[in-house]
């Protein structure tokens, strides 16, 4: 039973619909629509399976998946018989409606397809009128959407434009109009007029092309407009060749020519000039009175003063065009160079009627060419060859010694310190010094030497056909005269420079291996003091390689995780117990072995990767001390902190971080900063140690007394410990003047209510004056060196009963 409401509403829809039972697909309701368009009335539809109407075989198995339930929404197309024996082509939709109470029905909606297939097939009808209207004009159609995409062209288009087959084909449009591009003489003004127009939805007008080939074609550009806007382009193209030959020649030249920028000329087929354009009068400084019946070949020759028209006709012969530079004759007997466009116009026969030349000068850009050659070739700041002048230089020189057997020198240099001027002074102040400090240079050369500016303040040196000695007396004159002082701005100032010598062949066979070899020997002169010169030695770079060697297995030890810490315990010297510990890094290496830290820790400063290992020691050492404290053991652990490491924006951070995510009680971390930290930035420095402090860290100053001790940032900075350097521990008991500065460290912590605590303690005459002088605790091999974390409990128990007195 199908609901009153149901019923009615199926009545008042405008398409046609049947209510069809789930059960065994009969058709329950019919609306006067569906009456309509299948012309049956309701008793014949009323009770009929639905298979009979849709009795094609997929739509058996349509209703085979909709009986079956395995879809409760479907839309398809079909075919359906009408009463009158006709068939109707119907988009069909199924849905499935609950009515309650557990029942459902299917509700199919059915939409005659009949008058948009006439839609279409009217449609599909005037696109082939059109295509046909569009294949027989004479004229080439090409039209695109704003964004350059074709949507049509024609045969003519392609006839017009000698378009390759496979263009057509591939519907390759940037392949399209590339083509177009290339076959214009003056592409230039093609591409602005091109330019212009894309950036012009609503552009319309005609313009002139000039093709490689002679042809001349008039172009007409409309915009395709829909809803009062542009949605495309419509270019028309239209040979006009012939009927530019046939028109006067000087109504020719006012109308393709007048208005263009570059100098244009038209030639009879005597190769006299029948008209001119105003940019020809103004290149050639002529007028047009002039200019007129004077042979166009005299107007050009070629670059080295021959005559160029026998060469534009070859070209002409060859590619219906010549294009190249030449050398323009002007009216006031002047010169200049020129790029020349000359196209011969050939009529039905191939006889040349007329010639259109175009050309522009030159001159502005030979003179940025001849600059951006001498800024390829020399130094932007001073004025001295750079390192591509230097190596063509030194590359004659090298095929000139191996060739004789001579010898010269490469000199590296590098100004000491030069950055404090940049910082201090300004960078536009040691742009400056550096021009001032190349003329000293320089002058300290002879005219058949090089001084070339690397970058920076790095200079190179070449000395033509100088021997050893020859390059120490040029090294030595370059120290001294930079030693003389320099003024600038009413400020006096000092540079001094560091320099590296090689020797060819001895040092190296080509300009980068000679630059390497002295830039090596310069680098050790830095390493010793600097202000000096050092010639290159083999074993600098056995010395290098070791270097480089190390800092990549050192990067490898960390990937593969070689590195270990071990602890050494710190001791209370009042009674004996262990307070705490010091973590030590440890790194053996498969081929180096045991890798003392005293040569790999310089080197990761360095290189600059202490940072990295600095992380790794700190979250190891955080994670051991939270073990130690789950286990019981109230155990500080003391971790080295470089001053690199400590000048991390992220420092803090990072500490916060470990030691919330281990669960540490933060008074057992304890954070060993050197003294150079604290005077590097001071103000820096402090934000950072309030910031730590904050965190309940223990802060304590590492071998205090061999930098920069000073009561002042003790005094400011928030320390709670300071670590007595080995090396004054190490002359006790014996030596007075250590046990003196010794009582004084200590008097002094105890006096601003610091932890002294020594290092490096390895006998009990040194433990027993530490104690004497109320030193706090102590460190050293006389308890024991750094252990594995697993060994450390039986070593402090071994520790203390071998000693006498507790340790």
């Amino acid at each position: 039973m199908i609901p009153a409401l149901l019923g009615a509403l199926l009545e008042g829809l405008p398409d046609a619909v049947w209510l069809v039972s789930p059960d065994d697909l009969s058709i329950l309701a019919v609306n006067a629509a569906a009456m309509q368009l299948l012309g049956m009335t309701r008793e014949a539809l009323v009770g009929r399976p639905v298979t009979e109407l849709t009795p094609a075989p997929e739509d058996i198995y349509f209703w085979d998946d909709v009986a079956a339930g395995r879809i409760d929404q479907i839309s398809s197309e079909t075919r359906i018989p009408r009463g009158d024996g006709s068939s109707l082509q119907v988009e069909r939709r199924v849905s499935l409606l609950p009515l309650g109470n557990g029942e459902k029905i299917y509700v199919v909606g059915l939409r005659d397809l009949t008058p948009l297939r006439h839609v279409e097939d009217r449609l599909e009808l005037v696109l082939a009128e059109m295509q046909a209207t569009l294949e027989s004009t004479v004229d080439g159609i090409l039209a695109c959407s704003l964004e350059g995409i074709v949507t049509v062209c024609n045969r003519r288009f392609a006839e017009l434009w000698s378009l390759p087959e496979d263009l057509l084909i591939e519907h390759n449009d940037q392949a399209l109009f590339a083509h177009m591009g290339a076959s214009v003489v003056n592409y230039a003004a093609y591409r602005r007029r091109m330019d212009h127009i894309i950036t012009t939805p609503m552009y319309q007008g005609t313009d002139i092309l000039l093709l490689n080939g002679g042809r001349v074609l008039e172009r007409v550009t409309r915009p395709q407009i829909s809803q009062g806007r542009a949605i495309g382009r419509v270019y028309s193209f239209r040979d006009i060749t012939e009927r530019i030959e046939s028109e006067a020649q000087l109504q020719l030249a006012g109308k393709v020519f007048e208005s263009s920028l570059d100098a244009i000329f038209i030639a009879d087929t005597q190769h006299f000039l029948v008209a001119v354009n105003p940019g020809c009068e103004r290149l050639s400084r002529c007028g047009e009175d002039v200019l007129l019946g004077q042979s166009a070949a005299d107007l050009f020759k070629d670059g080295d003063g021959s005559p160029l028209f026998d060469r534009i006709q070859r070209g002409w012969q060859r590619d219906g065009h010549w294009d190249g530079e030449a050398l323009h004759q002007r009216g006031d007997g002047s010169t200049c160079v020129v790029h020349l466009s000359w196209v011969a116009l050939r009529d039905v026969h191939g006889q040349v009627t007329q010639s259109i030349g175009f050309f522009k000068d030159l001159t502005e850009k030979k003179a940025s060419h001849q600059r951006i050659e001498q800024l390829a070739y020399t130094d932007v700041l001073t004025g001295l060859p750079n390192r591509l002048n230097l190596s063509q230089r030194v590359d004659f020189a090298l095929r000139l010694a191996d060739r004789d057997g001579g010898e010269f020198a490469v000199l590296f240099l590098d100004l000491d310190r030069f950055k404090n001027i940049n910082d201090s002074l300004g960078h536009l102040f040691g742009d400056r010094v550096l021009v001032e400090v190349s003329k000293r240079m320089q002058a300290c050369l002879r005219q058949v030497d090089t001084l070339c500016r690397l970058g920076g303040d790095e200079f190179v040196m070449y000395l033509h056909q100088a021997d050893a000695e020859g390059a120490k007396m040029v090294a030595q004159r370059v120290l001294e005269s930079l030693e003389q002082p320099f003024r600038l701005d009413d400020v006096d100032f000092s540079v001094g420079c560091s320099i590296g010598v090689a020797m060819f062949p001895a040092d190296g066979r080509t300009l980068d291996d000679m630059i390497k070899s002295a830039d090596t020997a310069m680098n050790r002169v830095k390493e010793r003091g600097r202000g000096n010169f050092r010639f290159y030695q083999p074993q600098m770079n056995v010395e290098l390689l070791s270097r480089m060697k190390m800092e990549h297995s050192m990067r490898q030890a960390m990937d593969a995780g070689r590195f270990r810490l071990h602890y050494q315990p710190q001791v209370c010297l009042e009674t004996g117990n262990v307070l705490g510990v010091e973590a030590l890094i440890r790194w053996f290496d498969p081929e180096l072995g045991s890798v003392p830290p005293g040569r790999f820790i310089p080197l990761a400063e360095e290189s600059g990767y202490i940072v990295t290992i600095g992380t790794w020691v700190l979250n190891e050492a955080v994670r051991q001390a939270a073990e130690w404290q789950q286990q019981g053991y109230a155990r500080t652990v003391s971790v080295n902190v470089s001053a690199l490491q400590f000048q991390q924006p992220d420092f803090v951070d990072r500490v916060a971080l470990v030691l919330r995510t281990s669960g540490l009680d933060p008074t057992l971390l304890e954070l060993e900063l050197t003294e150079s930290i604290l005077v590097q930035d001071a103000d820096e420095a402090l934000a950072r140690l309030q910031a730590l402090a904050a965190l309940g860290v223990i802060l304590s100053i590492d071998d205090f007394g061999t930098g920069y001790s000073s009561l002042a940032y003790l005094k400011k900075f928030p320390i709670h410990k300071l670590k007595i350097d080995r090396s004054f521990i190490r002359g006790l008991p014996a030596d007075e003047s250590d046990q003196a500065i010794v009582s004084a460290i200590i008097q002094m912590g105890r006096a601003l209510k610091l932890t002294v605590i020594a290092e490096g303690v390895e006998t009990m005459a040194q433990r027993d004056v530490l104690q004497h002088l109320h030193c706090d605790q102590y460190q050293g091999f006389l308890c024991s060196p750094g252990v594995p974390s697993d060994e450390l409990e039986n070593v402090i128990d071994l520790a203390i009963g071998r000693l006498a007195e507790p340790c």
